[in-house]
Formats: structure tokens, C-alpha cells, sequence
């Protein structure tokens, strides 16, 4: 195969990241300043694909001020791709990306970062710490799809952002959406108060059918076929447990009120995911996580197509009752019932771009570093399954093994084997 990706970079490829590799390098100290309603934010996406699209269309409706101006992926047709789909949106008309603001390439995030206020990073989550690093060090606010790492020293690096972020008084918003529900916001708040009593116990599980895969070009090199693929990739998406259960993890840290389990115990494996073309990821995990004071939540997740069903579910047990968080709904232990009453709106994607840019305008910056935690809650699990190890939450937030090459370059690309329990090292 090929040593380069299918579009070569043109000579104004170049010269647009030499330039922008300067500018951000000015930008290293500085501190973004308050935004007042009459400054227009510019936007900037990172990571062209359907779920950056979405954050950058729900930006531009969050702030009638705003408009997109860069647009970078690690590839050009998805770049235009992008354009194209945003230009059609009902923001249409504030999508102004010329040809000098299209960037790609593994350092394409550099130029987008550079010509921007407000950056979305929405690429595939190996990319992501370095990312975040760089918008918060360039002083720019962010807008952050999970997970936010695949590894140990992923996390590591982004709870140092994090640290960096408040120093710069920059927003760092998680795109761990449903903390942005306005019905998830109200159980977990009579959680908090009270309502169920003391926790006993909890379940979580989100079993779905499969996802998209982009197939195979014989005009791909081995990366490219890689970063195409990247859900399939453990390096690249840290596999399923962390890129899609991540969402119900974090439910359960919420309901916890952030304090995270010491220890996970998991196993996992595929059954129906044995094709070559799903990489090296498991298709199920199956974990139980344990909290200091011996609280326990049993965690299941898979990814099987042509499964009967699905279960996308959580229920925090406790001594007056049940809540079922993602149902709105608390079963009293006398018979009675409490379920949530909408009163307008709540699209949790479009609420946490309302907080981002509402927290921009008024100079109050918010900073969401529960999502490292709970990207470490999918990790620990996943180094437990595959290792067959009980795995401690220190372990995996000091582990030493890193996913992600230190050089990214198209031609060969990691060779990722299939975790095997009981010979795959804890590392």
C-alpha cells in the first residue's frame, strides 16, 4: 500500500502550516479576554465527521455572534464534505470558510486553533489531549466531545490542561452530554437531596446494535485504512467501553456525586465482531465497579448487530427506592411513583453550547474536568478485561502504557493485537 494518504498535500499545504505553526506559537501566552454580546466569536472545527458537524451547527445556533471560520480534518474530502453539509444547515449563512482556512493533515488542528476563538474538537479521541493542550495554551475557549483520551498519560495530560485552562480563564466544556439534560439534571438532583435514601446498589447497561464502518480502498496505506476506521482501533477510539459507555459511566459518577470506584473488575471479548475488518476491539464488556465504602455498580455494554434488542438503561437502587436515570422516573419503595415533567425544550446537545457560549459572554468560564474522570472509569475497565486483572483506579490513572505512536505518519500504522486475558500485561 501506499506510504501517503489518498490526497497529496499541495505546496500551499505547506505553507499554510508553517505559517500557522508560527502563529500559534505567538499565541502561547495569551489569555483570551472577555467577549461582549456585540464581538463576533469565531468558531473553529476540528474533526470534520457527523458528530463535529452537529456541535458546529448547535455553536452557531447557540450565539447569534458567531460564525465558523476553519475547518480541519486529517482529510481533505472530509473537510469539503463538511463545508458543504454546514453551508445547507439554517446557519448557512454564517459559515465563512474560505480556501486558506481548510486545513488537513495530523497537524491541521494547529491552523484551525490559530484562526479561532472558540474551537470544537471532535476528532477520533487518541488526538485529543494534544488538542485540548494546544487550544488552551493559544488561550482559546473549547468545546470538547468525549472521551478526552485513550490511555493513562492521555488523562494525565488533560487534567493538567485542565489545571491550565482555569489559570487562563478559558472555558473547557464536555461534550458529555446528558449533564446538560434539563430531565436528567432534575433526577439527579433529587438523588442528591435525598429522595431514593442512602445508595445501596447500581446497573448500568448499554447494549446497541453495530456502527458505520468505512470498508477498505486499496489506495489507502495501512494508517489511513486505520483513521478511516477509527472506532475499530483500541489506540484510536480506546475501544467501545470508552468511546460510546463513557455517557453511561459518567451517569453513575454523577449520581455519586464525582466520587469515582477505587477498583473494576471486567471481563469482556468478541463473539460477533471476529471479521478482520473490526480491528482489535472487543463487541462486550461486562464490569463491576466497587467504591471505597464497598458500594458496587454492575456495568454491561455491547456492540452486537442483528441482536433482538437494545438497553441503553441506569438504576441507582436505593433504601426509599429506585431512580432510573435515563427514564426521568423514581419507584418509591411505598408504591408510589415520581417521573419528570418537561416544561420546553431540552436538546442536551444544543443545552451544552448554550452554557459554553453564555459562560464566554459573561467572562465566567466553566470548566468540566469530571470528564477525565470518567474517561478513566472506561479505561480501568478496559485494562481489566483485557488483562483479566482486578485493575485499582491508581493503577490506571498512573499506567505507564501509551496508545497513541509519539509520531504520527501515513504508511504503516500500529500493529494492535487482540487482548488476550491471562497473557496481556497490565503495563
Amino acid at each position: 500500500m501506499p506510504n501517503t494518504p489518498t490526497h497529496q498535500p499541495s505546496r500551499r499545504d505547506f505553507i499554510r502550516t508553517t505559517g500557522t505553526v508560527a502563529a500559534a506559537a505567538a499565541l502561547a501566552s495569551y489569555t483570551t479576554p472577555a467577549f461582549a454580546a456585540s464581538d463576533t466569536l469565531r468558531i473553529g472545527l476540528i474533526g470534520c465527521g457527523g458528530r463535529g458537524n452537529g456541535a458546529a451547527f448547535q455553536a452557531l445556533s447557540a450565539d447569534p455572534n458567531t460564525k465558523l471560520v476553519a475547518l480541519g480534518d486529517t482529510f481533505p474530502d472530509m473537510v469539503e464534505a463538511s463545508l458543504a453539509s454546514l453551508k445547507k444547515s439554517g446557519a448557512g449563512d454564517r459559515v465563512s470558510v474560505d480556501e486558506e482556512h481548510k486545513f488537513t493533515g495530523f497537524d491541521s488542528y494547529k491552523g484551525v486553533i490559530a484562526a479561532s476563538d472558540v474551537v470544537i474538537l471532535a476528532s477520533p479521541p487518541a488526538f485529543r489531549p494534544e488538542h485540548i493542550r494546544a487550544a488552551v495554551e493559544a488561550g482559546k475557549h473549547v468545546f470538547c466531545e468525549k472521551p478526552i483520551a485513550v490511555d493513562g498519560p492521555g488523562v494525565r495530560s488533560v487534567l493538567e490542561t485542565c489545571k491550565l485552562a482555569r489559570e487562563k480563564k478559558v472555558s473547557l466544556v464536555s461534550g458529555l452530554c446528558y449533564r446538560y439534560q434539563f430531565a436528567k439534571q432534575d433526577i439527579i438532583k433529587r438523588i442528591h437531596d435525598g429522595a431514593i435514601g442512602d445508595i445501596i446498589a447500581m446497573q448500568t447497561t448499554y447494549n446497541t446494535g453495530g456502527l458505520w464502518h468505512k470498508g477498505h480502498d486499496a489506495k489507502w496505506s495501512d494508517m489511513e485504512y486505520q483513521v478511516r476506521n477509527w472506532l475499530y482501533f483500541d489506540w484510536l477510539s480506546g475501544d467501545h467501553i470508552n468511546e460510546q459507555h463513557i455517557h453511561s459511566l459518567d451517569k453513575i459518577a454523577w449520581a455519586m456525586k464525582d466520587e469515582y470506584p477505587v477498583k473494576a473488575t471486567a471481563s469482556g471479548g468478541r463473539v460477533v465482531r471476529t471479521d478482520s475488518k473490526f480491528g482489535n476491539i472487543y463487541d462486550h464488556f461486562n464490569t463491576a465497579y466497587e467504591w471505597a465504602n464497598g458500594l458496587r455498580c454492575f456495568s454491561s455494554c455491547r456492540q452486537w448487530e442483528n441482536a433482538a434488542s437494545t438497553d441503553v438503561s441506569d438504576h441507582i437502587f436505593g433504601t426509599k427506592g429506585t431512580a432510573h436515570i435515563q427514564d426521568h422516573r423514581i419507584d418509591f419503595r411505598d408504591g408510589t411513583t415520581w417521573a419528570h415533567e418537561p416544561s420546553g425544550p431540552d436538546d442536551m446537545y444544543q443545552n451544552e453550547h448554550n452554557v459554553l457560549f453564555a459562560s464566554i459572554r459573561k467572562g465566567e468560564p466553566r470548566n468540566d474536568e469530571y470528564m477525565c474522570h470518567s474517561t478513566l472509569m472506561a479505561i480501568m475497565a478496559r485494562m481489566s478485561a483485557y488483562t483479566g486483572e482486578t485493575i485499582t483506579w491508581d493503577q490506571a490513572l498512573n499506567s505507564k502504557e501509551s496508545l497513541v505512536p509519539q509520531k504520527l505518519a501515513w504508511g504503516t500504522a500500529p500493529e494492535r493485537a487482540i487482548a488476550m486475558p491471562g497473557k496481556t500485561a497490565f503495563a
